[in-house]
C-alpha cells in the first residue's frame, strides 16, 4: 500500500506531502487543477522515463519520494533482499535536474530505471485515461490477456522459441541457396585452423619462450656482470670479502674488552653473512648460466613462427588462442550448413520446442479467455449494456508466430441480438469507455500490486452507470488500495475518503496544492462537481444524500 508520496518542485508543484489511507480515495478538482500531476509524479517514481520539462520553472531539479510498506513474507521483501537493499520499507525516491539528467534510489541505495520498473510490479497498477484507447491495438489486448493469465513469462518462451526456430529454418535456406561458396569459406576455414592447431601456440608458454629467449640472448652481458660481483667479494687483490671477515672478527674480539661495542658487531656479522651467501649464490648461477647458440637458435625460430602468424591473421600474438577458437566455430557451422540432414534435425528440434513452449501458453489462454469473458459479460450487464456480450477469440495460426499458437482479438456485440464483431469496429466511444472499464476493473482483481490507480479512466460515461463504476471501486478498495482521479460526482461520492486539488497563483506563480476534505467539506466538493460554479442549498442536499447512499 502508498504510505507517503513527497512532490517538489515537478510541473506547477512546489512542495506537497502527502499521507495515503487505505481503501478507496478520490481526487477531485477543476479541470487543469493538476489531478494527474499526482499520478504522473508517481509512475516517474516507478521508473517512468522522463525529461527536463519535468522540473518546475525556475527550479534546480524536481524530486519525488514514495514510501510503500512491505508485508513480512512478500514478494516484493524478496525482491529487496535479493537486491540486498532494507526491507523494513519501500522508499523510491526519483530526481530529475533541470538538464533532463535522471537519478533513482530504492531505500536510499541508488537504483536504475530497471530496478525501479521491477518494483513496480508489486506495488502499483496504473491505468491511465488512454488505456479504452489502446484496447483496440491487437498487441494490447493480448498483453492484458496474457497478464490477467499471468502468462507473461511463458508468452517471453514462447517468443524466445519463436526466434530461435526461425534463425534454424534461415540457417536451412541459406545453406541450400550457396552450397559453392560455403565449400570454398570452409575449404579455407580448414587449412587456417590446421594451420594454427599445428603451431601449437598457448599463452603459457609464449610466456616462458620469451622469458627464456631474454636469458640466453643476453647470456654474455649475464655471465659478464655475475662475474664482476664475484671478484669484486671474493677473487683478486681488491676483493673485499677477505678484508671484511678479518675486521668482523676483530670486532668480534673487542667486544669482550666493551659490550657498547656489541650492537654494531652483530649488524656487521649480519651483513657479512648476507654478503657471504650472495658469492655463493653468484657462484651458483655461473655454474648454471650456459652459453648455448643451438637452443638459441631453436628459440629464434619459435619466435619468427608465432609472430608471423599473427601478422598474418592481423592479431597479436595473445590473441591467436581466441582466433582459433572464433574460427573452429565458424567451420563447424559451415560443416553444419554441409549436412542437411543436421540442418533439417536442428530445426525440427527448434520448432518443436517452440510448439511445445506454445501449446503451454494455448491452455492458459483459452482457460483464462472464457473466464474473463463471462466476467467482462457480467460486468456489461451492469454497466448499462444489458444483453450485451464480451468475447475473447483465439484464432489457431498453423505457422505460428512471436505472439505464440494463436492471434488474440476481443469481440463485442454491445446490445441484445446484434453479432459479435471486432472492439475496434462495433463499440462507440461510451461504450469502448464503459467496456475498457470493466475490463480494467476485473483485470485489477488478478493484480499482484496492492495499489490500483485509476486516472479519470470514467470519461465518457455518467448517471446510473457513474454510480455503479463507483461501486465496483468501492468494492474493489475493500481488498486493496484504490486511487481514482474522476470528474464525476457519483464516483467520488462512493470514495472512502476524498481530497480535492487546485491551482492558486501567489507571486506571479501558479502552483498546485492538495486539500484533504472532511465530511462537510466533501459535501460541498460534491455538491461543486453536480453544480457548477453556482451551488444551491438543493445542490448540496443532492450531494449530502449521494455521500450518505456511498
Amino acid at each position: 500500500m502508498l504510505l507517503r508520496l513527497i512532490i517538489r518542485d515537478f510541473v506547477i508543484v512546489d512542495r506537497i506531502e502527502l499521507e495515503f489511507g487505505g481503501g478507496f480515495g478520490a481526487l477531485t478538482g477543476e479541470t487543469g487543477a493538476g489531478k494527474s500531476i499526482l499520478v504522473d509524479a508517481l509512475s516517474l517514481a516507478l521508473g517512468e522515463r522522463a525529461d527536463a520539462s519535468v522540473v518546475r520553472s525556475g527550479a534546480e531539479r524536481a524530486e519525488i519520494s514514495a514510501e510503500f510498506d512491505v508485508a513480512p513474507g512478500s514478494a516484493l521483501e524478496s525482491w529487496l533482499r535479493a537486491g540486498d537493499f532494507d526491507t523494513d520499507a519501500c522508499l523510491l525516491r526519483r530526481v530529475i535536474d533541470s538538464a533532463g539528467r535522471s537519478r533513482a534510489y530504492v531505500n536510499g541505495a541508488a537504483a536504475t530505471l530497471g530496478q525501479l520498473r521491477e518494483v513496480a510490479d508489486f506495488l502499483a497498477d496504473i491505468h491511465g485515461q488512454n488505456a479504452h484507447h489502446s484496447l483496440l491495438r491487437g498487441d494490447a489486448q493480448r498483453d492484458l490477456l496474457d497478464t490477467h493469465a499471468g502468462a507473461q513469462a511463458l508468452a517471453r518462451d514462447a517468443a524466445a522459441a519463436w526466434t530461435a526456430w526461425r534463425t534454424a529454418r534461415e540457417a536451412r535456406h541459406a545453406a541450400e541457396k550457396d552450397v559453392e561458396a560455403s565449400a570454398r569459406e570452409r575449404e579455407l576455414l580448414e587449412w587456417q585452423v590446421g594451420e594454427l592447431v599445428a603451431l601449437g601456440f598457448d599463452v603459457a608458454g609464449w610466456q616462458e619462450t620469451e622469458q627464456e629467449h631474454r636469458r640466453l640472448g643476453n647470456a654474455n652481458a649475464l655471465l659478464e656482470g655475475a662475474g664482476l660481483a664475484l671478484a669484486a667479494l671474493e677473487e683478486g687483490e681488491a676483493a673485499s670479502l677477505p678484508m671484511l671477515q678479518h675486521a668482523g672478527a676483530k670486532l668480534a674480539e673487542l667486544t669482550s674488552f666493551d659490550p657498547a661495542l656489541g650492537e654494531a658487531a652483530q649488524l656487521f656479522e649480519t651483513a657479512l653473512i648476507q654478503l657471504e651467501e650472495s658469492a655463493l649464490a653468484l657462484r651458483r648461477y655461473q655454474d648454471r648460466l650456459e652459453l648455448d647458440p643451438a637452443r638459441l637458435g631453436e628459440l629464434d625460430g619459435r619466435i619468427d613462427a608465432v609472430t608471423q602468424m599473427a601478422r598474418k591473421h592481423r592479431v597479436s600474438p595473445e590473441e591467436l588462442p581466441a582466433l582459433l577458437e572464433s574460427l573452429q566455430a565458424r567451420l563447424a557451422e559451415l560443416t553444419l550448413r554441409a549436412d542437411p540432414a543436421a540442418l533439417a534435425e536442428r530445426e525440427r528440434k527448434a520448432e518443436a520446442a517452440f510448439r511445445e513452449s506454445g501449446k503451454k501458453l494455448s491452455a492458459l489462454r483459452v482457460k483464462t479467455s472464457k473466464v474473463l469473458s463471462a466476467a467482462v459479460t457480467a460486468g456489461m450487464q451492469e454497466l448499462a449494456m444489458a444483453g450485451g456480450r464480451f468475447e475473447i477469440a483465439l484464432a489457431p495460426l498453423p505457422e505460428g508466430a512471436a505472439c505464440g499458437l494463436e492471434s488474440v482479438e476481443f469481440l463485442v456485440s454491445a446490445n441484445a441480438g446484434q453479432p459479435l464483431r471486432g472492439l475496434a469496429k462495433v463499440a462507440s466511444g461510451g461504450e469502448l469507455s464503459r467496456i475498457g472499464l470493466a475490463l480494467q476493473v476485473i483485470a485489477s482483481q488478478a493484480n499482484a500490486a496492492g495499489t490500483l490507480i485509476f486516472d479519470e479512466v470514467d470519461v465518457g460515461i455518467g448517471g446510473r452507470v457513474a454510480e455503479i463504476v463507483g461501486r465496483m471501486l468501492r468494492e474493489l478498495g475493500k481488498s486493496r488500495q484504490v486511487l481514482c482521479v474522476t470528474h464525476l460526482p457519483q464516483v467520488a461520492a462512493q470514495a472512502d475518503w476524498q481530497w480535492s486539488i487546485a491551482k492558486e497563483t501567489r507571486k506571479g506563480a501558479t502552483t498546485s496544492t492538495v486539500s484533504v476534505l472532511d465530511k462537510e467539506a466533501r459535501i460541498g466538493e460534491i455538491a461543486r462537481m453536480l453544480g457548477g460554479e453556482k451551488i444551491t442549498e438543493t445542490t448540496r442536499r443532492h450531494a449530502a444524500e449521494m455521500l450518505g447512499q456511498g
